[in-house]
């Protein structure tokens, strides 16, 4: 099996832009979403022909390239990282990736204080990569900006086999889990669960 996986995070390998995006991403302590994760964003973001795109934790840019790469031409990512640090790095990514910087707009800040201020409806792609115990809060908030058919993604959805294991009762655990059940149980969303990298959940918003 874990040659399967690797083999798995290996199929799409990353050029030479994401590679350093990642190990600066790595040197700062950011751990952005692997490769096979990454792969999965372009790919629902090519499928919906996103324009709009949030993303909640810029991971130093390396999951902006791979959502960016998947966007329509003229599309713009808004990310959102609390940590000053992250979004230099992510802006340097995206340029040494060949994006204009009118591509993305940074803003920094915490989640649960940006995500109001932005417009309901008014995003194709919301992406969640930050504090796990926040999960289930940012739900709700993605679920307001999203437009009908949109499409919400977590990474760290199996959080190393501690999703899995209902005796662990770590915060991040037990939140990561509460979203599972939430997405799995609201009647508005279509669920998947994706065994890439640590786990991205996602989901699409119905019409």
């Amino acid at each position: 099996m874990k040659a399967t996986l690797a083999y798995v995070e290996q199929y799409l390998p990353e050029d030479e832009p994401l590679r350093n995006a990642r190990r600066r991403g790595e040197d700062v302590g950011a751990m952005p979403i692997g490769p096979a994760g990454g792969a999965a964003l372009k790919f629902l973001a090519t499928a919906i022909s996103a324009r709009t795109v949030v993303e909640i934790g810029s991971g130093c840019g390396v999951s902006g390239i791979w959502l960016l790469r998947g966007m329509r031409p003229n599309g713009v990512l808004t990310s959102v990282d609390v940590e000053p640090e992250n979004q230099r790095l992510a802006r340097e990514a995206y340029a040494e990736a060949g994006f204009p910087t009118s591509r993305a707009r940074l803003i920094t800040g915490r989640a649960l204080d940006v995500l109001p201020r932005l417009t309901d409806g008014a995003y194709d792609l919301v992406f969640c990569d930050a504090l796990k115990r926040e999960y289930p809060d940012y739900l709700p908030e993605a679920l307001r900006l999203l437009r009908p058919g949109g499409v919400v993604a977590f990474d760290n959805a199996l959080l190393g086999d501690t999703v899995a294991d209902p005796t662990n009762r770590t915060p991040d655990a037990v939140a990561v889990r509460e979203l599972g059940r939430l997405v799995r149980e609201d009647d508005r969303l279509t669920p998947m669960l994706l065994p890439v990298g640590d786990g991205l959940l996602a989901a699409v918003k119905g019409e």
